[in-house]
């Protein structure tokens, strides 16, 4: 295949180019759906959790075989396919609507701040539609980890995927702006991501640096800097679309900030209890003292 057949698909395609997000036209896009999805998602897990935990009184992990290592490689597709398909895009629309906007915005500025008045119809909506839809089939990850520790809820897991889930609706909602530089930045880590958990899976061994970790970090502090970004395009350049649904989101993110660093801080220290004891038994069996 060579690049211009994978340019057409990706952003030339008529279901491409004339998609339009609406109630009638895009499956899953009714607030109706959004809610009972979410309260269905965390009303298995909880079952899910209780049956393993309470009835069945299991401890050990329930075996999987490769379903995690697949899964994780058709996330990493997936989310190159977006990713290539988002960037694609961008480059064909700011091509078709320069000369709209090219007065007072950069193509950066455009990314970050979509023209008042802006419709959820055309290529970078219909890649953030598939991305939306992505979200469904991540949240599979909460029910392998309650599966491998039935012992434990992932409670930050859950709420994690519920917040993208309802972030990724908003973005359609409400043509909100930055969510191309978000899609894009949030699509390569997972890819990345996920291709180093299929690895990882398939018995290949494990990286002594943090790797997962140190790229959760590196999204929240580009999620960040879209934040702000687009705050002050948006009182600089004459408004942005979306900053009601912005003003939403940026409480979601500081939410999901605040628990990921507490998330990370509890298991440094956790760690760190786990192997004093350890450090201390080698330091005083040394020869060196």
């Amino acid at each position: 295949m060579n690049l211009k057949v994978l340019n057409f698909w990706l952003s030339e395609h008529p279901s491409v180019v004339y998609f339009r997000w609406s109630p009638t036209e895009s499956w899953a896009s009714t607030w109706m759906f959004l809610i009972t999805s979410i309260s269905a998602y965390i009303s298995l897990s909880a079952t899910l959790h209780i049956f393993l935990r309470l009835l069945l009184r299991r401890r050990k992990p329930v075996p999987l075989g490769p379903i995690p290592a697949l899964h994780s490689l058709a996330l990493a597709l997936l989310s190159a396919t977006v990713f290539a398909g988002m960037l694609s895009s961008s480059v064909a629309e700011i091509r078709d609507t320069r000369w709209f906007w090219r007065r007072s915005k950069t193509p950066f500025q455009w990314l970050l701040c979509f023209p008042l008045g802006t419709r959820p119809s055309g290529r970078v909506f219909f890649w953030s539609y598939i991305f939306y839809l992505s979200r469904f089939l991540h949240i599979l990850r909460t029910f392998f980890a309650i599966l491998r520790n039935p012992e434990k809820f992932p409670a930050f897991q859950l709420l994690n995927h519920s917040i993208l889930i309802c972030m990724s609706f908003l973005w359609l909602e409400f043509s909100q702006s930055f969510q191309v530089l978000a899609i894009l930045s949030m699509t390569l880590v997972f890819a990345l991501v996920y291709g180093y958990r299929f690895c990882t899976e398939i018995g290949l061994r494990k990286s002594y640096f943090p790797f997962v970790m140190f790229c959760q970090i590196i999204l929240v502090i580009t999620n960040l800097g879209w934040h702000i970004g687009v705050l002050v395009l948006h009182f600089s350049k004459g408004g942005c679309n979306g900053m009601g649904a912005w003003a939403f989101n940026t409480l979601l993110n500081s939410f999901v900030l605040f628990s990921l660093l507490s998330f990370y801080v509890n298991k440094c220290l956790s760690e760190a209890r786990a192997t004093a004891p350890e450090i201390n038994h080698k330091l005083l069996s040394s020869d060196r003292l």
